[in-house]
């Protein structure tokens, strides 16, 4: 047998097994990928070292498994989705309106945004004002990724790669965990803009799911995110909440209440020479300054 026939014989014998790529990304991957995924957010907001630089570092590590260069961006607008939060022009969190009227409330349409989210994502930040996304660690994030593709194919071959790439869909899509991007802000019932979720997934996810916790203080790392809701529980107990991703996806997808409308947008005014964000009308100035104090006499 000649080394083409060989090749080929291996080639079918790969592309045999993507199914198999599918059943572990779905059952294993997603988790895995989220989980990784937590260590970018978190070394977004400088939580895992002090130094700005490792966690830029670290966030490139983290993101390696993704596939695509996403850590740099994220940094970027992740920050602002803080800071402007339900600011169409700043907050990427926040669909496109053509996005939003392409989808509708539809339930096989918001199955297949969920399915894609990916690349709809990448076509917020160009519409955000203020964001600089090329510098230096963007081109040290795309290179890394880049290399880290190729490595993968050789050394695993296309069943490893197509492993990743489900992997990566379902841990941000059409998956239990990629329910997390509902349950922060989508809400038919607007008199409260940001969820948590208390569940059992939450102990793979790395806590992600404490989300009003996290909003307070964003300087509280993943793993004291539970301690902070037992500290202060007269701010969160009386908070709506979500306790299963599972059920929150179906209730997305089918519930036609839903769409990606289905946020709250805060408005603008005119102040001096330009225009600003109005503070959320629901929220308490208190709830920072008052659980900051109790984490400084711990």
């Amino acid at each position: 047998m000649n080394l083409n026939s060989t090749n080929r014989i291996q080639a079918v014998r790969e592309r045999g097994y993507w199914w198999l790529s599918l059943l572990i990304a779905y059952c294993i991957g997603a988790f895995a990928n989220h989980a990784n995924y937590v260590i970018v957010h978190d070394a977004t907001h400088n939580l895992i070292f002090r130094s700005k630089s490792w966690n830029k570092m670290v966030a490139i590590i983290a993101d390696l498994p993704n596939l695509t260069p996403g850590a740099m961006g994220f940094r970027v607008y992740h920050l602002k989705h803080h800071s402007h939060q339900g600011d169409y022009e700043y907050d990427a969190d926040l669909a496109n309106h053509w996005e939003a009227q392409l989808v509708g409330n539809k339930w096989y349409r918001k199955a297949l945004w969920l399915m894609l989210f990916p690349f709809f994502q990448v076509t917020r930040p160009p519409r955000l004002k203020a964001i600089t996304m090329w510098d230096r660690w963007f081109f040290v994030n795309f290179a890394s990724a880049a290399a880290y593709d190729v490595a993968v194919v050789y050394f695993c071959g296309w069943p490893g790669f197509l492993y990743l790439v489900f992997a990566f869909f379902f841990s941000i899509g059409l998956h239990p965990v990629g329910a997390r991007w509902i349950q922060e802000h989508y809400t038919y019932d607007f008199d409260q803009e940001t969820f948590s979720y208390y569940g059992p997934i939450n102990r793979v996810a790395l806590n992600m799911g404490y989300h009003n916790e996290h909003h307070d203080l964003p300087s509280i790392p993943w793993n004291n995110l539970p301690k902070l809701r037992a500290m202060a529980p007269e701010f969160y107990d009386n908070l709506k909440c979500h306790r299963s991703w599972t059920r929150l996806l179906f209730e997305f997808i089918f519930d036609e209440r839903y769409s990606l409308y289905s946020r709250v947008e805060r408005m603008k005014q005119s102040r001096g020479r330009g225009t600003e964000p109005i503070p959320d009308a629901t929220a308490d100035a208190a709830p920072s300054v008052v659980l900051s104090a109790k984490l400084n006499n711990v």
